[in-house]
Formats: structure tokens, sequence, C-alpha cells
């Protein structure tokens, strides 16, 4: 079972590099034609750069995710957990102590395996092509208090769960599964106050008027929100985004400095007019109750499956404690649930269509929101050629040249 197990998983991992190798040649063959969408917007110089750019960032996306498949492959199917689990019980730490160290010194682990990736992405790709604006210093900064959050979090988190699972044997899956919705909304009300201006300083905007056209046009659509603010995010790179934050009352629109700079004032009410569509679709409430219902039933079926003898034997091992038990259910469930990738990309391409489709009804002009989007693509240096099967497969949007053109046609 192991050998098909293994066999399974190198498979998963063959047709994602087919896919890879497929867009790539696909960007190659056709990344030097300009998009009609396009004519005007883009030189043959600037779409030579997004091509070599998509490329740059595929192939190390690629080396990467090879390099992390055959650690994990190794780990678990390889004898490496078997060690690390018998070392670890060798200490005969209490039940919920054990469980921190276990996954406390895994998630270390791959932090610093993640860091040669992370440092080339910033200082030298994202440096080639004009985007990084980093120090080494201010991205060691980031890197050390993303590593302090994200273990102060799951430590709180993960003490709870275990705690619930020895004082809940039974029903243990339930409990887990409200604490860990409860911690998703709770994080969604704190991020905005606590987590966010850790690594941004937000401001008042500073385009006259925008502030008051944004209030008017959520008025409009019957929607209200607490704060409108810019974020100095030219600091870090210069890419550009919008997006709104916190829930309920609490909403915020944040805009990105870079994209004040690059979009005229309609443009940004267009691109704002799209993520009003999301939030007055239920889009964002449809995909947290999806959600939370598929964390259901992996909490089900971690409960039904964590005690049965046979677990291990399917990685090659004889015996194995609770939480390397989890470990072997995590890596089965990536591999059972890699046929379903194409569904919710799906899913999300249908929601984007629909809230560009309110975005057009809501401010009016569909030009504003296709023009935003060649910018913004023009100065991200986005793929103007996915292959179409890649798209289908991964893409969460719309490839950018069908969204202009279907805006167009309306």
């Amino acid at each position: 079972m192991t050998v098909f197990i293994v066999c399974l998983y190198l498979a998963v991992l063959a047709f994602g590099c087919r896919l890879h190798f497929l867009n790539n040649r696909h960007l190659k063959q056709y990344g030097h034609q300009i998009p009609p969408e396009f004519e005007g917007a883009i030189d043959p110089e600037t779409l030579a750069k997004s091509s070599d750019y998509t490329l740059a960032k595929g192939q190390v996306s690629l080396v990467q995710s090879l390099f992390d498949s055959a650690l994990t492959l190794a780990f678990v199917c390889g004898g490496l957990m078997v060690w690390y689990d018998g070392w670890l019980a060798g200490y005969a730490l209490q039940f919920i102590t054990a469980g921190l160290v276990f996954f406390l010194l895994l998630s270390l682990a791959k932090t610093l395996i993640d860091l040669p990736f992370d440092l080339y992405n910033h200082f030298r790709i994202e440096t080639r092509f004009g985007f990084n604006n980093m120090s080494f210093r201010l991205w060691g900064a980031d890197q050390l208090k993303s590593l302090l959050l994200s273990s102060l979090f799951f430590t709180l988190l993960a003490s709870a769960a275990f705690w619930l699972i020895q004082t809940a044997p039974e029903n243990w899956w339930l409990w887990v599964w409200v604490l860990m919705v409860g911690f998703s909304l709770l994080m969604m009300v704190l991020s905005p106050y606590v987590i966010e201006p850790l690594f941004f300083k937000f401001a008042p905007l500073k385009v006259e008027g925008l502030e008051e056209n944004i209030r008017e046009m959520m008025g409009k659509a019957g929607l209200s929100v607490s704060k409108v603010l810019q974020v100095d995010a030219s600091k870090r790179s210069g890419h550009s985004n919008a997006y709104f934050t916190g829930i309920g009352k609490q909403k915020r629109v944040v805009l990105f400095d870079t994209l004040l700079e690059q979009l005229s004032k309609e443009e940004i009410l267009a691109v704002l007019a799209h993520e009003l569509g999301h939030m007055k679709k239920k889009h964002i409430l449809k995909r947290m109750i999806m959600m939370a219902g598929i964390a259901l039933f992996y909490c089900w079926l971690a409960h039904t499956l964590i005690g049965w003898q046979g677990l291990p034997m399917l990685v090659g091992m004889d015996e194995a404690s609770f939480y390397a038990r989890l470990v072997i259910l995590l890596f089965l469930s990536g591999i059972l649930t890699f046929p379903l990738t194409p569904l919710f990309s799906i899913l999300s391409r249908r929601d984007e269509y629909e809230a560009d489709h309110f975005a057009c009804d809501l401010h009016g002009n569909p030009e504003d929101l296709a023009t935003a989007l060649v910018k913004m693509s023009t100065e991200n240096l986005a793929n103007l050629h996915p292959h179409p099967s890649y798209a289908r497969f991964y893409y969460s949007h719309p490839p950018v040249v069908e969204r202009v053109r279907n805006l167009r046609a309306q």
C-alpha cells in the first residue's frame, strides 16, 4: 500500500509539473503577441519583460515545489517521521506539550527551508524586474515578526485544540471545529488593528474627494465602511492592490499607494465596485460557509480515522503517535483533494465574473474597470498568455484578457 500511495503522490506531482511546462511553452510561443485588448497600452519591450518575469517566477516556484515535495515524501514515507516521532517520545512529555513541540519544530524547519527561496524571490527576481523596494533589514524584520506571530497564534490555538482532544475524546472533532471557526472570525476582527499595523503604516486618503466618492458609492450599494485608508505598500513592493478588511461595522477600505499612483479616480472606484460586488453577492460569506463545512467534514474524518490501526502502515510505519497520525492524514488529504482544485477554481472564477457585472451596474461604466485591469496587469507584469488548461485548473480569477474582453462586450 505504501508503494501505491507514493506512486499516487508522484502522479499528482507529475501532473502539476506537466501543466507548468505546458504553461511555459505556451508563453514562449505566444508571449510576443500583444492581445487586441492591450493594444496601445503595452509595448513589445514591456510584454517581453512580462513574459520573462512570469517564466522566472514560475521556475523558482517549480524548483521550490519539487524540493518541498521531495522532503515531504522523505519525511512521511522515507523513515524520517519514524525517527522524529520516536525521538520526541523519548522525552515523555505531556500530551499538550508534546503536540506543541512536535508541530512547532516542524513549522520552524519549514520556515528555515523556505528562507532561501524567499530571499531569491525578493532580492533577485523582484529586484531584477523593479518590484522589490525592501532592504535586507526590513525583510528580516518582517520574517521575524511573521515567525513570532504565527508561533504565538499556533501555540494558543493548538493548546486549546489538544486540551479539547484530551478532555472530550468522543466528540472532540465538533469542539475543535467550533474552536477553529471562532478563531478565524476573531482573527478577521483583530487583524486590521493588531497584525496589519505591525507591517504597514495606514493613513487617510490623500486623493482629494476620493473618500467621499467611495462612501457615496458604498451607500448606493447599501453598504457602509468605518474607514477609508491608504497604506505605504511601496515601501516593500511596486505591486499594486486594493482590498476590504474587517467584518460587520468595522469594515475598512485599504488602497495601496502604488495603486493610487497608477489609476485614475474613476478607475479606482470601478475596482472597488468590483470588490463591493463580492460583498453584496455574499461571495465571501458563501466561501466562509463552504470552508467551514469542509473543515467540519475533515474534523469528523480525522476523529474517525485517527485511531485506525492500519493508518501508520499506509506510509510504512508500524506505530505512530497521535501527532504523527495527524501528519499522515494531512499528507493523504493533499493527494485526495488535488482533483478538486479545478472545481474550486471554477467557482472562484464564476464569482469574479459576477462581481465584474455588479461593478458595471453600480459604477455605470465598464470601460473604467477594463482600463484599470489593463493598467494593473501591465504595471504588475501579469501573464497575458496563460495556457488554457493551466488557467482552468489553477486560476482563481479569469485570465485578464478574457475579463477585459468580457467587460468591453458589455
